[in-house]
């Protein structure tokens, strides 16, 4: 082999080693992104948002299942922005139910009060 042959090997090697390091590194932000949206998903739906922001976590499961399938073969990338949107779709969903829950709690103290209200002027 010749000395121009053996560097193009080095190089290719090395930009061979590179592409798998940098694949490979793509998997486990991935793994971790949708895991973490799995986990926003399952918080948005235990706050109540079936009952208060129904679309925003159906869209939110959708894209985690998009995310999962993604996953499966392995394209990481799209995994990764499917995952991301289905985390920022499941905190609007919990914002949502969070903010209807107050809304509701606010509203009932609102005819607690009315009501006593209502008694003391009756009772005058």
């Amino acid at each position: 082999m010749t000395r121009n042959s053996r560097r193009l090997i080095a190089v290719l090697c090395g930009a061979a080693a590179t592409l798998m390091l940098g694949c490979s590194s793509l998997k486990t932000p991935a793994t971790a992104d949708v895991a973490v949206s799995k986990a926003a998903v399952d918080n948005a739906a235990s706050a109540g948002a079936a009952q208060f922001a129904p679309v925003e976590l159906l869209a939110a499961r959708d894209k985690l299942a998009l995310a999962n399938k993604a996953m499966a073969v392995k394209d990481y990338k799209l995994a990764r922005d499917m995952a991301a949107q289905a985390q920022a779709d499941a905190k609007l969903a919990q914002g949502k139910a969070n903010s209807a829950k107050a809304q509701a709690a606010a509203d009932a103290l609102q005819d607690d009060i009315r009501v006593l209200r209502e008694e003391l002027e009756r009772n005058l």
